[in-house]
């Protein structure tokens, strides 16, 4: 288990594959803040979930290593992915996210509630450019960065089947972006502004943005399902995923 960050000694990741990628993921240690509160928060639990063992690591991406779609979020909630070791799995975010892809096709079921539940998803992978759960949902620029890397490793894996990404909220966009050039997409200068519906074009892979599946944008409307679908619909089509209802 590597616990020295992205680029430890077990080299880069592209002579592992995804597989042995997300076990280098979830072995990461490399930012001391969000180490100690991932591990607080899994000690302590939630009342609700207290026969629960907590995952309490980094959280790998989650879905097929052949995905022509991926999803980008922003990092595990602190009783979701991190309770569950899965993203999206076990909170409310995850709930709308999982209808949704559901509802257009791209997911065996609506639920996602942990690791074991049978969940799959077709052609579409779910990732996001901080895999530890942070304090407060706020990642800091620095955990951003030292993170990218692992995302820039797994876009590589990706490349030869992806052909379209959504990414949801201005913090995954502006994290993602570097990436993707790092990853060698060429990515427009300057780069494009986060906006929901945003579509950007980067040698043969569509980018797509979308307001966050973030409990506020849900309760308050600003993200509705009926927008959730539309962008995911329009993405997997981007992505030459077919059969979507």
């Amino acid at each position: 288990m590597d616990t020295n960050g992205p680029m430890g000694p077990a080299g880069p990741a592209g002579s592992v594959g995804l597989a042995g990628l997300d076990e280098r993921i979830a072995g990461c240690r490399a930012c001391p803040r969000l180490v100690a509160w991932r591990e607080e928060v899994a000690r302590g639990k939630r009342a609700a979930f207290a026969d629960w063992t907590y995952w309490g690591r980094p959280v790998p991406g989650f879905g097929p290593s052949d995905a022509r779609l991926l999803v980008v979020g922003l990092a595990p909630a602190a009783h979701g992915g991190n309770r569950t070791g899965r993203m999206f799995t076990g909170d409310r975010s995850g709930d709308v996210l999982y209808q949704a892809l559901y509802d257009v096709g791209l997911a065996s079921q609506p639920t996602a509630v942990s690791a074991d539940d049978g969940l799959e998803l077709y052609g579409v992978r779910v990732t996001a450019p901080v895999h530890c759960a942070p304090p407060a949902n706020k990642p800091t620029p620095e955990e951003r960065d030292t993170c990218r890397p692992w995302l820039v490793q797994e876009l590589n894996l990706l490349r030869p089947t992806l052909r379209a990404v959504v990414v949801l909220g201005a913090f995954g966009w502006q994290a993602a972006l570097p990436a993707f050039a790092q990853a060698g997409w060429t990515v427009p200068r300057p780069r494009p502004a986060f906006a929901h519906g945003a579509r950007v074009s980067l040698d043969g892979l569509d980018l797509f943005g979308c307001f966050h599946v973030s409990q506020r944008n849900t309760f308050t409307g600003r993200l509705t399902p009926v927008m959730l679908r539309e962008v995911l619909r329009t993405a997997a089509r981007a992505a030459g995923l077919h059969g979507l209802t």
